[in-house]
This record gives structure tokens, sequence and C-alpha cells, in this order.
């Protein structure tokens, strides 16, 4: 997948053992989309809160 200027995205890698890795792609991280996708990836890897937010979203299929 190419991205455009104006893209970034998030790429999440989940080991067998749980281990969970975050990489952002992005053709210009100064932009918007690049921003926000740091912004993200930084509270994924450092607020346990939000890490535990997330998993409850995940566990229990609170998305739809």
């Amino acid at each position: 997948m190419e991205l455009t200027k104006t893209q970034s995205a998030l790429i999440l890698d989940a080991s067998e053992d749980g281990e969970i890795t975050v990489d952002i792609a992005a053709s210009d991280h100064a932009n918007l989309a690049g921003a926000l996708c740091q912004a993200i990836a930084t509270k994924l890897m450092n607020d346990e809160n939000f890490q535990a937010e997330i998993m409850q979203m995940v566990e229990g299929d609170t998305m739809n």
C-alpha cells in the first residue's frame, strides 16, 4: 500500500506471546495525519489506562 503525502498509518504487530509493537508509516510526520499517528502511538505505548481501555474494547467487542 502506498500512502499519499497527506496520509499516515499506524502499523501494529502482535507476536504470538502477546507482545505488541507500534510503527508509523508516513511520507511526512509533520503533517496532521503524521502528528495524530505519533500521538496515538505514544499513548498506546506509554499510557497504561489507555492500553487497558483498548484491550477492554477488543476483548469485550464494544466497538460496535
